[in-house]
């Protein structure tokens, strides 16, 4: 995915769509939302789950302060004491650790990712623990640019999409994988545009990437 392919299929999926269409009339085109591949970014996203972006991006800067480089040897430096005064709790520290593990280790390939299929993706991160479907798929979207990435799992997009169609009830996992497949195979680009209505909708923007240092 890059600034050309999206335009164009923002495009194309305005064209057929009045959901989206009337998404992109009233909030615009987002910017391409990307964040470079590699552990500071999975770092992130491992913050972000199950709180506010505010909150992860908080957490994550007191963190980068503290460790000065966001590395695995630095992450592994840091007492889990520190990383609790940092904002990270006790479950995510584990996290922390096991993935700055399998990176040092080399268990975990991070470069060797983009050479993956989505489903190569996601077995080799969420064979780690603390990283599911959700971080997976978001990963695979906004880190390694992949154009059909659709996360079912995403509070946020749940919300988006019900906002966007009108539905009566935010839809489940299941029902938002069914309500999903109209916008195949550029689902990551309707997700771009129902996460952009919805964060501007409510006074929100993405997490800048000057935040991951």
């Amino acid at each position: 995915m890059d600034d050309i392919l999206f335009r164009r299929t923002v495009e194309e999926l305005t064209e057929s769509d009045e959901h989206l269409a009337a998404l992109v009339e009233a909030h615009g085109t987002p910017t391409l939302w990307l964040r470079p591949a590699g552990f500071p970014s999975l770092v992130l996203f491992i913050l972000e789950q199950q709180v506010s972006l505010a909150s992860a991006a908080a957490a994550y800067a007191r963190v980068l302060d503290r460790v000065g480089s966001m590395t695995p040897a630095a992450i592994l430096a840091a007492t889990p004491e520190e990383l609790r005064t940092d904002g990270v709790s006790r479950q995510k520290d584990r996290y922390l650790r096991a993935l700055a593990t399998a990176v040092l280790t080399q268990r975990l390939d991070l470069d060797g990712l983009a050479e993956l299929d989505d489903d190569g993706v996601r077995r080799e991160l969420t064979s780690l623990p603390g990283i599911g479907r959700w971080t997976a798929d978001v990963y695979l979207l906004a880190c390694l640019g992949r154009p059909d990435l659709w996360p079912v799992g995403d509070r946020a997009l749940q919300v988006a999409t019900a906002e966007a169609l009108g539905l009566d009830g935010v839809p489940t996992q299941a029902e938002l994988e069914d309500l999903g497949e109209r916008w195949r195979p550029h689902r990551s680009t309707a997700a771009r545009l129902l996460w952009h209505g919805y964060l501007d909708r409510r006074g929100r923007v993405e997490t800048p990437v000057t935040v991951l240092g």
